[in-house]
């Protein structure tokens, strides 16, 4: 398959055309999935005993680029470029527009030398470092840093002094550049010392990509479970917060919020609701849509891509009346970009709070409903976007924490990176007063295994989304069910407590938690 070459504009510090730092793994995945004369091949590599702790890479072979995440935010921290012949790269001056690199068609070549870049694209800069061959070889690599950017040429041993300037170093050298990387720093040297960790600016604020665009809700950063069906969501970038408080919380407020979800998935499959008295769920009759289809297209996130790049105006015409005012529309809000489900049901009682919470600290109002055909959030489903889980991709990455036991654990919050055990331990401890014997106990938090990869396989912790049978897509484009050895992972175990049920992956991290 020929491919269309990747022609893109360097900001320094930034973005290299639509990959911008701070930008989410599931944003990026879903822009490149959405260009495949582009971008052909997808590589997904990570850590598969601790894939959300661990920095998440992307290689794009055929475009001759690296994408690095941080694991626990799946922020892009860094663009490399590893090969100026598979791209067009150009960088633009106030108004004077320059090749860094120029397409393999153009016969004054394909590589960008030291002289070129001093020359006519960045200028002078401060000298940079000198890194020694790991292996022994003669040939080492000197890195030229620009703030925001930094360009790796070999330079053998011997030709280093540390009394040479970078003219004197590299003038001589007819050696193109090896590599590039984009980062956030003054210098390669300072910023790789907090490259996974640095708090980067807004995307937001990066006017190339807002520009022409209509405003997009602003991310949701961390959701506080603070039990009893509250929930606290902050919003990145700002000191904002929004409540949700399930049973009471309408599907008006939730748009209002945050914005008109992505899609709408009527829910009609009831097979999960055997298990709700173990699982500690509310005791409502529960409501069963008549459509034996979801309307419209959910499942495919490329679909989606459009919320966060033209602001189509699809998602407005999903929130009217007849879909907010009627019981029969039971169904399941869906935030793809913000990284979680809202299921809005008719009114119940949301779950118990939990022993040693205080709830006079937390905001709360009764809604009391004169009519029961009204619609209510009553749950949340919160997804991890673990790299390896059968529904990845599907949402962007959403971070949690429990707040309610922070007492538990007052050094370390229990939040989307600590392993299920730790949690389990805390959970067990916390809700232990409600059970008359150790035996109920472990009989009603015992596990449930679940399998996805079985035909119309379930899309939430207890709820079965359906829509998985186009899964095979995500397979070809190297993001999709399959692990690094190349075999299907699609086994999980769900664990209930009082108002949570955990869906857990083999290697023992949160896949997904449903709140209710």
């Amino acid at each position: 398959m020929s491919s269309t070459l990747f022609t893109a504009q360097l900001h320094p510090g930034r973005a290299l055309g639509f990959l911008v730092l701070g930008a989410s793994l599931h944003d990026i995945l879903t822009r490149l999935k959405a260009e495949p004369q582009c971008f052909p091949r997808l590589e997904l590599a990570y850590s598969t005993e601790n894939p959300v702790k661990e920095p998440v890479t992307v290689n794009l072979p055929a475009n001759g680029l690296r994408l690095r995440f941080d694991g626990p935010e799946q922020r892009l921290r860094l663009v490399e470029v590893l090969d100026f012949t598979k791209n067009h790269i150009i960088f633009k001056d106030q108004n004077t527009e320059r090749d860094l690199v120029k397409p393999q068609t153009d016969a004054a070549g394909d590589e960008p030398t030291f002289k070129h870049i001093y020359q006519r694209f960045l200028g002078p800069t401060y000298d940079g470092e000198f890194l020694p061959s790991s292996d022994g070889q003669s040939l080492g690599v000197y890195v030229l840093s620009y703030p925001g950017v930094a360009f790796t040429f070999p330079l053998p041993e011997s030709a280093y002094s540390p009394d040479k300037d970078v003219v004197t170093l590299l003038s001589s050298s007819t050696k193109p550049a090896a590599s590039m990387a984009v980062f956030n720093g003054d210098s390669w040297a300072q910023g790789r010392k907090s490259l996974w960790t640095e708090v980067l600016p807004s995307i937001k604020t990066f006017a190339p990509l807002a520009k022409g665009k209509d405003v997009v809700s602003d991310e949701i950063s961390l959701v506080k479970i603070h039990g009893g069906g509250k929930l606290q969501l902050f919003k990145r970038w700002t000191t904002n917060s929004v409540w949700i408080s399930l049973g009471e919380t309408t599907p008006q407020e939730l748009v209002a919020e945050l914005g008109p979800p992505d899609a709408i998935y009527r829910k009609n499959d009831q097979r999960m609701y055997i298990h709700q008295i173990r699982t500690a769920s509310h005791s409502r009759t529960r409501q069963g849509g008549d459509d034996p289809r979801p309307q419209g297209d959910s499942t495919d996130t490329d679909q989606s891509s459009a919320h966060a790049t033209s602001g189509d105006s699809d998602g407005d015409e999903a929130v009217d009346d007849d879909v907010v005012g009627n019981l029969s529309g039971e169904c399941f809000y869906n935030y793809f970009y913000l990284g979680f489900d809202v299921l809005v049901s008719a009114p119940a009682a949301p779950s118990q709070p939990p022993p040693s919470q205080e709830q006079s600290g937390l905001p709360h109002k009764i809604i009391k409903y004169s009519s029961a055909d009204r619609l209510v959030a009553s749950k949340l489903i919160l997804h991890g976007n673990v790299p390896g889980s059968y529904p990845f991709n599907r949402h962007r990455r959403c971070r949690w924490e429990i707040a309610y036991l922070d007492h538990a654990s007052p050094d370390s919050s229990i939040n989307t990176e600590t392993a299920f055990t730790e949690i389990q331990k805390h959970l067990r401890t916390e809700w232990q007063s409600i059970y008359s014997s150790e035996a109920e106990a472990i009989s009603k938090q015992r596990g449930m295994v679940l399998n996805r990869g079985w035909g119309d396989s379930p899309g939430s912790s207890i709820e079965f989304l359906g829509g998985w049978e186009d899964s095979s897509a995500h397979v070809a484009q190297g993001v999709g069910p399959k692990r690094a050895d190349g075999t299907e992972d699609s086994t999980t175990t769900l664990y209930g407590f009082p108002g949570l049920v955990f869906e857990v992956l083999k290697n023992g991290y949160v896949s997904a938690v449903t709140v209710f």
